[in-house]
């Protein structure tokens, strides 16, 4: 990387989210979504016919269902028209399935990524490295030793070419199958691309496996698909990182996650979005626990013109423990309506839920979640705090909490909490030397903690580089 690159990669934040390239493609569908998209898709993957099936499913379940109208206080998507979203763009690159080595992709995808940290990522604290521009995973790396252990890290293009048994038994049957909701059924139909994660028993991964997504291209959807496989006694944390710079029109991004975690084994899926004002970010993303396993959920997500993203788990086996971390940050113009589901379906099964929000300019926030005590779920507990801070009168906050109780013996604890910058914190702090602005941003840093000391400490700054910017409100 270039001295001018590192420059950029330390400094400038706001430049490494923003810039965009001229677009290039090998291949793309037509605008809309029709059955001979979704064969063009299928075909151009040169998929197995189970696949195709599948995604044909999921297109009659998409087009049977309505759009999410009926729920209170929900962000307006009024404006997502599928008619007018490219929904696959394969990039311009010799090598399918991603390339082996960073110097074999083309120069401007090697420059889009070197601006966005992935290389030196690699290079510094990960086991393995998958980078998605538009449709496709354009680079994919796992270290030596991990895939002499048998771990798995793919992108799921190849993983259904090459796992066929393993994708055919997890790919949206158990965990998220297309029947779950309207963009479930969509990205059912036209996914592409993601990342596969495998770890066999008694087997732990010490380094984070990390992704990149970006959305390059105006009025494009993005629909990636990742799955990760914890056998019993494995242990694995996967981050993820998403970014798209401003266009005029609008684009879409409505990916998949499921997550499989064995007994005793432990998942961390931490992801930092920084989509663009005009993105619409509609993600469904759901773990299956087993007996004494443990998932974690660690997710920071600004920047969209509005979220709808409730990542859920359930805790199928007793002693199975599910941990939900989120941060959400909105501006002017923005609905980041995010939360958690958790389904206590064994005795003795735990979780927490820890949400923070932060609003200002008019933007709003809302936790919107569901703790669900099943009958027989005896001697679970759960917890769910959620903290709200607002930075003017005209930002709005909101709190919508379930509560599903089934069982009587269950300890279930939620509380809420919604806050000002006090005057006499900013005081305080500027008494110490700090401007008006700096003081404000040590008091949101302060708030977020409990967020960015759960993620390694390159991403933990870039939360907090991100969250500057947008209390600068330069980004967008």
């Amino acid at each position: 990387m270039s001295s001018d690159q590192d420059h950029l990669k330390e400094t400038d934040t706001e430049a490494r989210f923003e810039f965009k390239k001229e677009e290039k493609s090998a291949f793309e569908t037509e605008k809309g979504l029709t059955e001979e998209t979704v064969r063009l898709i299928s075909e151009d993957k040169d998929e197995p016919e189970w696949m195709l099936e599948r995604r044909l499913r999921a297109l009659e379940q998409f087009q049977e269902m309505p759009m999410p109208t009926d729920w209170p206080g929900q962000p307006d998507l009024s404006e997502v028209d599928i008619d007018e979203i490219v929904p696959y763009i394969r990039p311009d690159i010799e090598t399918r399935g991603g390339a082996e080595d960073w110097e074999d992709l083309p120069e401007e995808i090697q420059d889009t990524f070197d601006k966005l940290g992935i290389p030196e990522a690699e290079k510094n604290a990960l086991s393995g490295v998958g980078a998605q521009y538009e449709s496709e995973i354009v680079y994919q790396n796992m270290q030596e030793r991990w895939e002499e252990k048998g771990v798995i890290f793919c992108d799921m293009d190849k993983a259904v070419q090459e796992h066929e048994d393993l994708v055919k038994e997890h790919f949206m049957t158990k965990c998220v199958p297309p029947s779950d909701n309207k963009f479930a059924a969509l990205h059912g139909a036209v996914w592409s691309g993601g990342s596969f994660v495998y770890v066999p028993e008694d087997t732990t991964v010490n380094m984070p496996v990390q992704a990149y997504f970006r959305m390059n291209s105006e009025g494009m959807g993005q629909f990636e698909h990742t799955l990760i496989i914890a056998e019993e006694n494995s242990e694995v944390h996967y981050i993820e990182g998403c970014s798209a710079p401003k266009y005029s029109a609008f684009n879409l991004h409505s990916g998949g996650v499921e997550v499989f975690v064995g007994e005793n084994a432990h998942v961390q899926y931490s992801t930092v979005q920084n989509w663009s004002k005009n993105t619409y970010n509609l993600n469904t993303k759901r773990a299956i626990c087993e007996a004494d396993g443990t998932m974690e959920w660690v997710s920071g997500s600004m920047g969209s013109k509005a979220t709808m993203l409730y990542p859920s788990t359930i805790l199928k086996g007793p002693g199975a423990t599910d941990n939900h971390i989120t941060i959400a940050m909105a501006g002017e113009g923005q609905d980041i309506d995010t939360g958690a589901k958790v389904y206590h379906n064994a005795p003795n099964t735990n979780s927490t839920i820890e949400s923070k929000s932060i609003a200002k300019d008019g933007g709003r926030t809302n936790y919107r979640g569901l703790v669900h005590m099943a009958d027989g779920a005896k001697g679970s507990k759960t917890n769910v705090e959620c903290d709200a801070l607002m930075f003017d009168n005209q930002s709005t906050s909101d709190t919508m909490p379930y509560m599903e109780i089934q069982e009587n013996d269950v300890d279930v604890a939620h509380e809420a909490t919604v806050g000002k910058i006090g005057d006499e914190d900013v005081f305080y702090l500027q008494s110490r030397g700090l401007d008006d602005d700096d003081a404000k941003q040590m008091i949101v840093a302060g708030f977020i903690e409990p967020i960015t000391e759960e993620l390694p400490i390159e991403y933990a700054v870039e939360l907090n580089r991100l969250i500057e910017l947008e209390m600068e409100g330069s980004l967008g």
